[in-house]
């Protein structure tokens, strides 16, 4: 087995004071770290999924609530790194709680991640096929054809994160820059069409369209708050990159600036786009009607072959970010397999001496993902995936409230992150918006079927952690380490 690549001279093993053994390898450097964060936001899927949600929920004004959503989940982001910069370990939320609160908690935070990134894992593979795959191929709308491309999706992200870390990083970067470039290269060109052609208006940006005269407009659960959906559902995932800090270089500088980055980089880059969409739009009632209001406004400010252009670029994006949270997945069963707290624990803490990567989580994540587009129906299976917007609001806000409640015992690293005198009135502001934007999501008539899915996903996990109470107690009452962070 290769050596681990060692920690630079006088720097501590953030593995070792965890209490394990480095098995995974340590190849992503700071660029790398960013894009693994970046890809699971990707602001490009993002608004190519949700734009049509928002013209005909709240009009074209409703960007401006993209603005709100990314100063929010800044503010997370910023009590996020926090924890990330002080235990880098995989895991991310599940082993900051099992540390900082008891084993239990963290279980708690960790059955609340497995479920949202399993899901999210199906979720974005899906709409890669059903919504960049299939039009990119001129082929027709089929519910049944976009499952079998979905499940061949899966199974070569599987094997892709299997093989290698390396080779994830390496897809995923490419994958980055070319959402980058994207988001830039036609952010500009509608610009310029738009000033060239006269077609658009910059009225667009405070007009309401096809909502004008709707009713219950500003109400709770109404068309403007649906609106905010579209930050909600994209602004996330930003701390998949301390999920996989086990094979970070530098973790505890390198993952929190990756975390913060990616939300500023993604909300800057992300409103930039918004606002030249919404002003290339020439004709609202049309573009709001057509199945991808962002592709309509690509092929009638740009033509046909941008829009290709277009949806080859938002599938590669979808990809990345597929695989990327594939990754992530992986490797939280792996840490909660790693302590006793994971079903079939013995296998899934498995490491290939030769790929240095945890196989058998890894196939899990494919298992559940094949499960889920085989056994579920259409409408069950929108539901399931709605209801994986819910969850990351939950965790982020249950991540807030155990930072306020430990942070007085934290160490203050030497050159890691650290907010200082700021920390408190960021982590109360982000516990405010957290609480919002859970309200937000379930708040809609809509929401209700979800709402009773992430109740019966708890309830699935509560029956399982009952059973380690009866059956391993242990594994929920010992840490691998006497004393993981070090207190002031």
């Amino acid at each position: 087995m290769e050596a681990a690549s060692p920690e630079p001279e006088g720097r501590e093993d953030p593995t070792a004071l965890g209490g394990y053994q480095q098995e995974l390898k340590r190849t992503l450097g700071s660029f790398q770290v960013f894009a693994v964060s970046f890809a699971f936001i990707s602001v490009a899927v993002g608004i190519f999924s949700t734009y049509d949600d928002v013209l005909q929920n709240a009009g074209p004004v409703g960007i401006w609530l993209w603005v709100v959503a990314t100063v929010g989940q800044v503010l997370v982001a910023l009590v996020v790194a926090q924890l990330a910069g002080r235990i880098p370990l995989s895991g991310s939320s599940y082993q900051w709680a099992s540390r900082l609160a008891n084993p239990k908690v963290g279980w708690g935070f960790g059955w609340l991640s497995f479920c949202y990134l399993a899901i999210a894992v199906v979720a974005i593979d899906n709409a890669l096929a059903s919504q960049a795959f299939m039009p990119l191929m001129d082929m027709r709308p089929d519910e049944d054809t976009a499952r079998v491309i979905t499940l061949v999706i899966l199974l070569i992200q599987a094997v892709i994160v299997v093989a290698s870390t390396r080779l994830v990083s390496l897809i995923n970067t490419a994958a980055v820059g070319l959402e980058l470039a994207l988001v830039v290269v036609v952010a500009l060109a509608l610009a310029i069409a738009v000033a060239v052609t006269g077609r658009g208006a910059a009225g667009n940006l405070t007009s309401r369209g096809i909502t004008e005269n709707a009713p219950h407009y500003f109400d709770v659960g109404g068309g403007l708050m649906i609106a905010m959906i579209m930050g909600l559902a994209t602004l996330v995932g930003f701390d998949s990159a301390a999920n996989l800090a086990e094979e970070a270089k530098d973790p505890f500088r390198s993952v929190p600036r990756a975390i913060v980055g990616s939300v500023v980089a993604a909300g800057a880059l992300g409103i930039v786009f918004l606002i030249c969409l919404t002003i290339a739009i020439e004709d609202i009632p049309r573009v709001t009607a057509s199945e991808s209001p962002v592709a309509a406004i690509m092929r009638e400010q740009l033509g046909p072959p941008m829009e290709t252009v277009l949806l080859a670029a938002v599938a590669i994006a979808f990809f990345g970010a597929g695989t990327v949270v594939m990754t992530a997945c992986s490797r939280m069963v792996f840490a909660m397999a790693r302590d006793g707290r994971f079903p079939a624990h013995h296998l899934m803490r498995r490491v290939n001496p030769r790929t240095r990567t945890p196989v058998p989580a890894t196939v899990l994540i494919l298992v559940v993902g094949l499960a889920l587009m085989v056994a579920l129906p259409g409408a069950a299976l929108l539901k399931l995936i709605t209801a994986s917007t819910i969850l990351p609001a939950i965790i982020y806000g249950a991540t807030v409230v155990l930072y306020l409640a430990v942070r007085r015992r934290l160490d203050r690293r030497k050159g890691a992150f650290d907010l200082g005198r700021f920390e408190l009135p960021v982590a109360v502001c982000a516990l405010v918006w957290t609480l919002a934007s859970l309200f937000i999501l379930v708040s809609p008539a809509e929401a209700l079927v979800p709402v009773l899915i992430v109740v019966g996903l708890l309830v699935a996990g509560g029956l399982f952690f009952a059973g380690l109470l009866l059956f391993n107690r242990p594994a929920l009452e010992t840490q691998p380490q006497d004393a993981a962070v070090p207190e002031r």
